[in-house]
């Protein structure tokens, strides 16, 4: 015979669970698979949950062979985005130039040329679409779709600006960065 409280406990939604119990820590997301050619040996380094309002944007991921040290701006890395939502490329191809702004000074002549290429590197996305950026340091940012490549740009400002967005110290969502790093600050 079930207990009266747990049949009361069940009708309003709550579960019973012994206090002693732990609970399973959470699995490690798979490396996606365009980063076993672009990031050899990389694992999975933090999980963060981008919100504006309280509405769900984007679950952010940090991939890199090694744990960053500092923000990361020396180290091969990937961030991946995992969208929530749908979102036009244009917005986030002009949002990322005014958070990269946060992060360093540029020219305004480097912005334009930045946004142009954002423009036709960022797509509109949908809830699902993963859309990975690759750190090559003092090189370039690789841009992946779903896995699929979309072009890069082969600047070093871009590249440690670009990245500085979720991992500088400037950010301007510093508990996202926290999670990302894993829970440091």
């Amino acid at each position: 015979m079930i207990p009266r409280r747990a049949l009361l406990l069940a009708a309003l939604g709550w579960a019973a669970v012994p206090a002693a119990r732990a609970q399973p820590a959470a699995a490690a997301p798979a490396l996606p698979p365009e980063l076993v050619a672009e990031l050899p040996g990389a694992r999975w380094r933090g999980t963060g949950v981008m919100r504006f309002f309280g509405l769900h944007i984007y679950d952010a991921r940090l991939y890199s062979p090694e744990a960053l040290a500092g923000d990361g701006a020396a180290q091969p890395l990937a961030l991946e985005l995992v969208y929530a939502r749908r979102l036009v490329g244009e917005q986030i191809a002009s949002r990322t130039i005014e958070e990269m702004r946060r992060i360093g000074s540029f020219s305004e002549e480097q912005a334009a040329r930045w946004l142009k290429a954002l423009q036709a590197l960022f797509p509109d996305v949908k809830d699902g679409d993963r859309f990975t950026g690759v750190q090559r340091p003092g090189q370039a940012t690789r841009f992946f779709l779903n896995g699929q490549h979309r072009g890069e740009v082969a600047d070093a400002d871009f590249t440690r600006l670009f990245f500085g967005i979720w991992l500088s110290p400037r950010t301007s969502e510093p508990k996202l960065r926290a999670q990302i790093l894993g829970g440091r600050p």
